[in-house]
């Protein structure tokens, strides 16, 4: 529909805030972390064959949505800053910016002891970035480019993972309702202050099935490996929470944004419903890792991987495989209204 050189010239740039689905080795900086994937079998399927800080067997979502507007994937936040935090490399953040962290959430609680880069910092981040543009470019320029450059925003999923997990403590402070309600007026709050940072052209997603992952799997402790249907219950309670939060920014506060949002349940449940429409064979066990359902011990270097790993639904305890990454981001691209609302990718870029 759209011609590959109009749209380069419509998206100029993509500046993406999340966590693992999304993190293109932002978590490789974080020294204390020990939420990486900076070793094999990570990045098998990388054109490098290695690791790249990606949780994949290849490539992401991330580099996915920059190959379909025409951009190189922008860099992590953290390989542009020297070690006194100052931006160093203000020529490559132009194009975007990724500063997505595995094991991030919307709350800054979440996997707080494991030292990922919450949202709120994140977008923190994003400020100073936003200020250097602006001196680089000039006021009007500036706020011309954040106008048209994409903000993708892939988070939330280890919010409600760290709610469900076994002996969860946040699950004793709040109930699943208060919970959920948390996370939609915390991101509520982010979203406006991207908006007065320059940000008018929005792209979120919801939260996956993640009752149905490995590790929600193994956790349920039953002979047919089923999924938690609680934290399904409440991923989709999430889902709609953000939905309804999204028409009415657009509507009331946030009169001149524009937005796609993705329902990546809907999707994702699809698949499991009818793997064979996808090409998926195996919608259970994770491709690499040890035990039942490869999720007793994580995608180590000690850990097993499966040879046909594009017949699986899921890389490791939690993350998709390169292949269904490629799907989900071909279907938020230019997918039907049945997964993206109010309008997909492709139109958001040229409004």
């Amino acid at each position: 529909m759209f011609g590959y050189g109009d749209l380069c010239e419509s998206v100029p740039a993509i500046y993406t805030f999340g966590d693992s689905l999304v993190d293109v080795g932002n978590n490789d900086f974080l020294s204390d972390s020990i939420l990486r994937a900076d070793f094999p079998h990570n990045g098998i399927d990388f054109p490098t064959g290695k690791p790249t800080g990606r949780f994949s067997n290849g490539k992401n979502s991330a580099d996915f949505l920059a190959e379909k507007v025409g951009l190189p994937t922008a860099p992590p936040y953290l390989s542009l800053v020297s070690k006194d935090n100052k931006l160093n490399s203000t020529n490559a953040i132009v194009a975007g910016v990724n500063f997505a962290s595995g094991g991030a959430g919307i709350l800054n609680g979440t996997n707080e002891l494991y030292e990922s880069i919450p949202l709120t910092q994140q977008v923190e981040y994003y400020s100073i970035v936003h200020q250097q543009l602006v001196q680089q470019m000039g006021s009007a320029r500036a706020k011309t480019h954040l106008a048209k450059s994409l903000f993708v925003i892939v988070i939330g999923n280890n919010d409600l993972l760290s709610y469900f997990e076994k002996d969860s403590q946040v699950s004793k402070q709040y109930t699943p309702q208060q919970y959920v309600n948390l996370m939609a007026s915390t991101l509520k709050q982010l979203i406006k202050r991207l908006y007065r940072l320059g940000a008018r052209k929005f792209v979120l997603t919801g939260v996956g099935v993640i009752g149905c992952c490995p590790i929600q799997r193994l956790q349920m402790n039953t002979t047919n490996d089923t999924c938690n249907i609680e934290a399904n219950y409440w991923t989709k309670k999430y889902n709609i929470r953000l939905k309804i939060l999204l028409k009415k920014l657009m509507q009331t506060q946030l009169a001149d944004i524009n937005y796609s949002y993705f329902d990546t349940y809907r999707v994702m449940n699809d698949v499991i419903q009818n793997p064979q429409n996808y090409g998926i064979s195996e919608i259970k066990e994770a491709c690499c890792g040890m035990g039942k359902l490869n999720a007793e011990i994580p995608c180590l270097p000690i850990a097993n991987y499966c040879s046909n790993r594009s017949d699986h639904l899921f890389w490791d305890l939690y993350h998709p495989t390169e292949t269904v990454s490629r799907m989900l981001t071909d279907l938020l691209y230019d997918g039907s209204r049945q997964f993206t609302l109010p309008m997909n990718v492709e139109y958001l870029v040229h409004t």
